[in-house]
């Protein structure tokens, strides 16, 4: 070409979670029965929608209307609904002006790191959920920057850590919180929330909270939102209903601007989200229409606690199953639907094996590890993925120095569920002691 086309932005964009599909692929033509356990997609993993939800978008797709372009920012009546949802939690309050949907927020979260400085930095989580750190370390043309997550406690974040890393790095603009967390299912405790709010404050930042798992937690957690706690701290709140309802295929999710008045350069941040969306002419309208029809249902907050409490059943049998291998570090979870499991330090090395009985996926597994410089991580999950079958995601993908891997937590089978995780612990009991 006449000019070098990518740049150098385009070297941080990757995505294990889906990357691993690739490697299952390949065995599945081989004849391996693959266990999913590498996305969050509760649909994918046996969940049914109530046929009331179904009935409900099957009555919208009737309708004319439905199929018309809605305003830039989204479908007013939605976003009243929603600007009352959040002025009802007694914190920060929002006009519809406030709100304005993507499609999803893999969209949302593109534009929010896309329209800043290529020189301002926003600080997220370790391990890290990779639509946020590739995003961010791509409009900086650097790796992403990090605090780090604890899992020696509880996975709580190391407020220390982002202290002074905020403290020293003049760049960093913005703290980018998951809560309820992806990867870890970590729940930020109430105080810890409060201490990055101060942190903003003093520093002068703007905070963002991915809140797509907001009301997904169990066993006696309870998540409290951005809105809540952000007193007159600039901030973004990003939702959607990919995992709350779950509805993953929709592709809706939305942000919500608090404090704009607190500050002239955020306030004209969120208007560029909003001129990005109105140049696209809009996002996807029926499932904007479904919102106040599925949410504002009584019957939706019994069906989303009944499916809390089948989550949190499920984390339950997994610890049963996984807590007892000694080689690993495991925290129980308590929102959204993942588990990490770490590795202690000094437990993976190059010459552990799982025995695949079949010759061609042996030769195919053994190719892949046989990469320079393959994190330990990541040898484990292709030994994993060709003897059991298993598709896990490594840790080390979620830009992150542990070693370990992603589960979920979705499984709506329970014989399946207690299988496939018996499975996992054997075949790592099995590697360990190769």
């Amino acid at each position: 070409m006449r000019q070098r086309l990518l740049s150098e932005g385009a070297n941080e964009l990757s995505y294990e979670i889906r990357e691993i599909v690739k490697k299952a692929d390949y065995l599945k033509k081989l004849g391996v029965d693959i266990s999913w356990e590498n996305i969050g997609d509760p649909i994918q993993k046996n969940h049914k929608l109530p046929q009331w939800i179904k009935d409900v978008v099957s009555d919208l797709v009737k309708q004319d209307d439905a199929y018309s372009y809605c305003p830039s920012k989204g479908m007013l009546e939605t976003r009243k609904f929603l600007a009352a949802q959040t002025n009802a939690g007694g914190g920060v309050k929002i006009t519809p002006d406030d709100i304005c949907f993507f499609n999803g927020l893999g969209d949302a979260i593109s534009k929010a790191y896309q329209f800043l400085r290529d020189t301002s930095r926003v600080i997220g989580p370790s391990p890290a959920y990779s639509t946020h750190s590739s995003a961010e370390a791509a409009h900086a043309n650097h790796e992403p920057l990090t605090y780090n997550l604890d899992p020696a406690n509880h996975w709580y974040p190391d407020l220390d850590d982002l202290y002074n890393k905020i403290k020293y790095n003049p760049n960093i603009v913005g703290i980018l919180i998951i809560n309820p967390d992806n990867p870890t299912g970590m729940v930020y405790p109430l105080v810890m929330l409060q201490r990055i709010v101060a942190m903003a404050k003093e520093f002068k930042l703007f905070l963002i909270a991915d809140e797509i798992y907001i009301n997904i937690t169990y066993n006696g957690a309870r998540a409290y939102a951005l809105a809540e706690i952000i007193d007159d701290v600039p901030g973004i709140s990003m939702k959607g209903i990919s995992k709350e309802l779950p509805w993953p295929g929709a592709r809706c999710g939305w942000m919500e601007y608090y404090n704009r008045d607190k500050d002239e350069d955020f306030d004209r941040f969120c208007q560029a989200l909003d001129n990005a969306k109105m140049i696209e002419v809009c996002s996807t309208k029926l499932p904007q229409l479904a919102i106040p029809k599925i949410f504002g249902d009584p019957r939706f907050k019994a069906y989303r606690d009944q499916t809390n409490q089948d989550i949190g059943k499920r984390s339950k049998i997994i610890a049963d199953i996984l807590h007892t291998v000694p080689q690993l570090t495991f925290n129980e979870t308590f929102g959204a639907f993942y588990n990490t499991i770490i590795f202690r330090e000094g437990t993976l090395n190059h010459n552990q094996k799982m025995k695949i009985r079949d010759p061609q996926v042996k030769t195919l597994v053994e190719g892949w590890v046989s990469q320079q410089n393959i994190a330990l991580d990541k040898r484990f999950v292709y030994y994993l993925l060709g003897a059991k079958g298993v598709c896990v995601v490594p840790i080390s993908s979620f830009c992150s120095a542990l070693q370990g891997f992603r589960v979920t937590l979705l499984e709506e089978n329970e014989e399946t569920l207690v299988r496939t995780f018996t499975s996992i612990r054997d075949g790592i009991l099995e590697y360990l002691n190769s």
